[in-house]
């Protein structure tokens, strides 16, 4: 690849795969007239040369490629590998882009720090204050208000509404519901906290939890 433009999608599992279709929607952004580019898979080890028709290279080779700027995003759940890769990459030189699908919506007046992933049908309504490298996996939405941490995770068709303060690094699981807060007292999830598959949230969760269950209960060891 000898292209003048370099992206790079940091993770090819099946969420990098369904990441880089939103990427080929996005790179026209981030490009001058008609600039050169190449899109790419980053692995620490490549299992194959090509997925999806894209290459799959190293993060050595992404960094020995010459080209003008290089930008890149990551598609990988574990935060904290997410905040530990997204420190190197932005420490040789690559430029962090957010990606938000043509099939989401994005309303008024909302924060989105760098490195975002908003996937197809979520939607991020008003007001809201979101940190750097969320995921917001399908379905999912943030409503009115709320403030969300950096490298925070929303697996598919989480439900935040308003008034919602998630903490850095806390994991939203399929289908949850988390209750509506208000300004004076807003619905709290801790840093590191998990909430389960299909949990509904009706109280503060605590840092480094884990809560299950309608109403959500915090998990017995």
């Amino acid at each position: 690849m000898d292209s003048k433009i370099l992206f790079g999608i940091y993770g090819a599992s099946g969420f990098g795969r369904e990441v880089m279709p939103i990427l080929n929607e996005n790179k026209h952004k981030f490009l001058n007239n008609n600039q050169n580019c190449e899109l790419c898979f980053i692995e620490s080890d490549p299992v194959a040369e090509k997925l999806n028709g894209y290459p799959a290279i190293s993060e050595k080779k992404f960094f020995s490629i010459d080209s003008k700027k290089k930008f890149f995003n990551i598609a990988i759940s574990n935060s904290k590998t997410r905040e530990a890769l997204s420190k190197v990459m932005l420490s040789k030189g690559a430029k962090a882009i957010s990606l938000i699908s043509k099939n989401a919506l994005v309303y008024d007046s909302n924060e989105i720090g760098e490195g975002a992933i908003v996937c197809a049908n979520a939607m991020i309504t008003s007001n809201a204050i979101i940190g750097a490298f969320f995921h917001a996996n399908i379905y999912s939405y943030v409503a009115h208000d709320c403030i969300i941490g950096d490298y925070v995770t929303f697996a598919p068709n989480v439900h935040c509404n308003g008034n919602v303060h998630i903490h850095d690094h806390a994991y939203i699981g399929t289908g949850a519901i988390l209750k509506q807060g208000t300004q004076s007292k807003p619905l709290i999830i801790g840093e590191g906290a998990i909430v389960g598959m299909g949990a509904v949230v009706t109280k503060d969760v605590e840092p480094y939890s884990t809560v299950i269950g309608s109403p959500a209960k915090p998990m017995k060891k």
